[in-house]
């Protein structure tokens, strides 16, 4: 992974950038950065041009505000995707990538060729799940290492933490580096964001979901009916909210016959 940045609104934007031919853009999810996928990045960047990019807050890239919205990580997506000139991209984002992904689909759609969500939704926060947000934010100024500890372990699925300790604490390790401005920023950000199941009927490009069967954070069932009489496709795999971690091998092939469509 060649790492790079740009500076965007005064800030300095992380990225890093392998391999040549069509463009993928791997998005990480809330409290992760671009090096979760690493493995994602050498497999790929044999046939395609792969670029991850640190979020707002996350990563090497710096806050931009204290509250990030979609759209504001959207816009620095694109000022990466501006930069490097890229025509078209297929966005890959994992659960708050994912949101980024729609939403910079949304309001760029000529540049998008399609969008793979893992472990995300379309749907905006319940009423129940902005409560919890809130109260994220509130323990997080408190003692943010204390729910960093907690969250990190609630997002793997039961039946795989005793196998995958060594990953649930680099987990824990890279999402303790983010720094306390960050991760509040994207709590208010994911809270306030916007419905955007519709373009789950009318998009012109495709959409794809990757569910964990046993996803602890986004309720399959769930995912599953939002999907369901629209023109996305969705795919299950056995595992929880870390499908990059869990079924690393299953979600590599899973990728690459999609990137192939």
């Amino acid at each position: 992974m060649i790492q790079k940045s740009l500076i965007y609104k005064n800030i300095q934007v992380n990225y890093y950038d392998s391999g040549k031919g069509n463009a993928l853009i791997f998005l990480h999810g809330f409290l992760e950065n671009a090096k979760m996928w690493t493995d994602y990045v050498a497999h790929f960047s044999s046939k395609h041009r792969v670029i991850s990019i640190d979020l707002l807050g996350h990563g090497q890239t710096d806050c931009l505000g204290y509250i990030h919205t979609m759209e504001d990580m959207a816009d620095m997506v694109l000022a990466v995707v501006s930069h490097l000139k890229l025509k078209k991209v297929t966005l890959i984002g994992h659960s708050m990538g994912g949101y980024v992904s729609l939403a910079f689909a949304e309001l760029y759609p000529d540049l998008v060729k399609n969008i793979i969500l893992v472990n995300s939704t379309a749907r905006a926060d319940s009423l129940e799940r902005k409560q919890n947000r809130d109260r994220a934010i509130e323990l997080i100024k408190k003692n943010a290492a204390l729910f960093i500890n907690m969250a990190i372990n609630n997002l793997f699925a039961d039946h795989l933490r005793p196998v995958l300790q060594p990953e649930i604490d680099h987990s824990r390790e890279e999402a303790l580096k983010t720094p306390t401005q960050g991760v509040i920023a994207a709590l208010e950000g994911m809270k306030t964001r916007i419905d955007r199941e519709v373009l789950l009927h009318f998009a012109p490009y495709s959409i794809s979901f990757i569910l964990g069967k046993d996803d602890p954070v986004m309720p399959y069932e769930e995912t599953l009916e939002q999907a369901t009489g629209t023109n996305a496709s969705v795919f299950t795999l056995e595992g929880g909210h870390m499908l990059h971690i869990e079924q690393k091998e299953a979600l590599k092939q899973l990728l690459t016959e999609l990137i192939k469509n």
